[in-house]
């Protein structure tokens, strides 16, 4: 597979080597590119470097990338070879020149004092395989409708056990938020690609299975909720979305010493999930679902599933999107 370099920034030669390299896989994203780059630019910390892969049909998304040439390190890379977001993804972290890594998705923003707040949490641990954070969820206008927040004990190393036995009931990590060290991710295999739904769930899962993890209670992030996000569009193929959620399961559960309370909420997690996408495509119902599947849960696994799941914290923002016609 060959990548032809469209641009490199200028401060690239006979630079410094960068302390975190920003991913930015891109398809049809010049809508969003200029604010997801903008939240960067705005930070003005040195050492940052933003390698954009685009597999776009059209120049429009480089074309308005390209304006940011002068004032970020960015690499900015043709790759009509890798259409998927998970595959752009794993090449731009195996050719990143910093030791730790994030995302910014073409949608996404990040918020003042990001990069501050990131290069604080490496330098306080940078053997941590995983920094995690919530972050704040916003409309297509940019409008504030909620924050998601990871259920996780802050500012400590955490034992990956009790971060997998909670993250897979529901990944509730938010995509712009993580930061994760480089190696730890090719160790592990980086993202499945087959996986178009869950291959970030099933990552952060393989990450939290190979070293400490640390929750940071700070919002330094934008999650954007719009109609033409891959949630809102791939979930509309329910047998595809539930067989995805079924894989990391299938590939995850038998690791976690055969706790049967974490996989009944794990599997009713996956029930609950795939009858709100049939909601959400007009059978209503399957409302009736969703209550069968919580009243096997009993109270004790009830609790825990809407600790673990955030589903009140993940469904209220979407549905004030939709009454602002977001969808």
């Amino acid at each position: 597979m060959k990548l032809q370099t469209c641009d490199i920034g200028p401060n690239a030669s006979g630079r410094v080597r960068p302390w975190l390299s920003v991913v930015m896989p891109t398809w049809r994203g010049e809508r969003w590119i200029g604010a997801a780059l903008q939240s960067i630019a705005e930070e003005q910390l040195e050492g940052i470097e933003v390698l954009l892969l685009d597999s776009s049909d059209t120049p429009a998304t480089i074309d308005v990338a390209r304006r940011y040439m002068d004032r970020l390190d960015l690499h900015i890379y043709v790759c009509p070879d890798l259409p998927t977001w998970q595959a752009k993804t794993n090449h731009a972290v195996s050719i990143a020149s910093a030791d730790h890594v994030c995302w910014l998705h073409q949608d996404d923003l990040w918020l003042p004092g990001r990069a501050a707040a990131v290069r604080t949490w490496i330098a306080k641990a940078p053997g941590a395989t995983l920094h995690l954070a919530p972050s704040v969820y916003i409309d297509e206008n940019g409008c504030k409708l909620g924050i998601w927040r990871c259920p996780l004990p802050a500012g400590r190393h955490l034992d990956g056990n009790l971060v997998r036995r909670r993250l897979v009931i529901q990944n509730f990590i938010s995509a712009p938020a993580p930061v994760f060290r480089k190696q730890a991710w090719l160790d592990c295999g980086g993202m499945d690609e087959q996986l178009w739904y869950t291959g970030d769930w099933d990552v952060w899962l393989k990450l939290a299975a190979s070293g400490p993890v640390i929750y940071h209670d700070q919002v330094t992030s934008a999650f954007r909720i719009h109609a033409d996000s891959q949630t809102a569009t791939g979930s509309r193929d329910l047998a595809d979305f539930t067989r995805q959620m079924q894989i990391v399961l299938d590939r995850h559960l038998p690791q976690m010493s055969k706790d049967k309370a974490t996989e009944r909420a794990a599997r009713v997690s996956v029930a609950i999930n795939t009858a709100l996408a049939a909601v959400g495509t007009g059978h209503t119902r399957a409302l009736w679902r969703i209550l069968a599947e919580t009243a096997r849960l009993g109270p004790v696994g009830l609790c825990r599933y809407l600790r673990d799941s955030r589903i009140v914290e993940r469904l209220m923002p979407r549905v004030q999107a939709r009454l602002k016609g977001a969808f």
